[in-house]
């Protein structure tokens, strides 16, 4: 029977939890496709999947969901893509490794000017972005945005949408290495700060007024001066449970009548349609150079443990990619 390698993770722990095993290749079923894995996306969710918090079942998994390469093969019923084609997806577990059965649904044919690591760096991240600028909260001329982890993945994609958008971006990193990548993606302003504490920059640089807007993926450490940051009838957009516990809200105590949610991007891709008009949006303006993707860094499979390591000490910016 055929197989292929691929990162396995056997029971919940660290970065040396994952592990590089040859498993059976599973053949697609009605709905799916076989797919070569040419370069993997490293997302926060991934150390989730290796902790527990989150998966395709129990253990043992195959982590990761994102990522590019070429059909295979077609299972019964697909008759919308072919074999040798080039595709991305945003959400099929398994994609830490050299192959991937999932839903073709899932699927987004490649323009021929987009080469796949940037296919695999942009899909899910670049989708969050449009739905952080564009559905969730949308950015309008004049306003001001504090973006948190403004040299990440996500971070860097966020800030030149609302650039784009006429936005004046105040971004947050935690080391003074970060602050030329968000300079790079148009940040008007950079604050270094790895405590949480950054009211007073915020206040400063806003004269007091406050921002309209707040992108907050750091977790429970920056939530209090996020929320205190945001103007009258200020937004918060708050995906911190990927990174760790969300913290208990209590209404009556919410300053300036401020809005806060939990943007999901599948909120943004509720049907093959969107997740089809959404992504040709995003490939047109990388085609264009309106929009850069940034790849931080890219590791061999058998270095996945060394991309959580570096992924969840804060020591990259941009995207990290796996290359089977």
């Amino acid at each position: 029977m055929n197989s292929h390698a691929a990162i396995v993770i056997d029971r919940p722990g660290g970065p040396d939890a994952l592990k590089l095993q040859s498993v059976l290749t599973r053949a697609p079923g009605e709905g799916e496709i076989l797919v070569e894995v040419v370069a993997a996306g490293v997302n926060f969710m991934d150390t989730g999947t290796r902790t527990g918090q989150n998966g395709p079942g129990p253990f043992p998994v195959i982590p990761g969901v994102e990522g590019a390469g070429r059909v295979l093969q077609l299972g019964q019923g697909v008759d919308y893509l072919h074999v040798g084609q080039r595709i991305a997806w945003r959400f099929a577990w398994g994609s830490y490794g050299e192959k991937v059965t999932m839903s073709a649904a899932q699927a987004v044919p490649l323009p021929d000017n987009i080469d796949f690591e940037t296919a695999a760096a942009i899909l899910l991240q670049g989708l969050t972005a449009q739905h952080f600028t564009n559905g969730f909260y949308r950015v309008r001329e004049a306003d001001t945005v504090l973006l948190h982890a403004a040299a990440g993945g996500v971070g860097l994609l966020v800030a030149q949408l609302a650039k784009r958008q006429g936005a004046r971006v105040i971004g947050r990193v935690s080391d003074e290495r970060k602050v030329a990548s968000a300079l790079s993606a148009g940040v008007d302003d950079v604050i270094v700060n790895s405590d949480g504490h950054f009211l007073h920059s915020v206040m400063e640089l806003t004269s007091g007024r406050g921002v309209d807007v707040v992108y907050d993926g750091s977790g429970t450490t920056t939530y209090v001066d996020s929320i205190a940051s945001l103007k009258v009838h200020g937004v918060m957009a708050y995906y911190g449970p990927a990174v760790d516990t969300a913290p208990p809200v209590q209404l009556a105590s919410l300053p300036n009548s401020i809005l806060i949610g939990y943007p999901t991007v599948d909120d943004h891709v509720r049907t093959r349609g969107e997740l089809l008009r959404h992504s040709a949006e995003l490939f047109e303006l990388v085609a264009r150079g309106q929009l850069a993707v940034a790849v931080g860094q890219t590791y061999p499979l058998r270095d996945a443990a060394q991309a959580h390591r570096d992924l969840h000490g804060r020591l990259t910016t941009g995207k990290l990619l796996l290359v089977p």
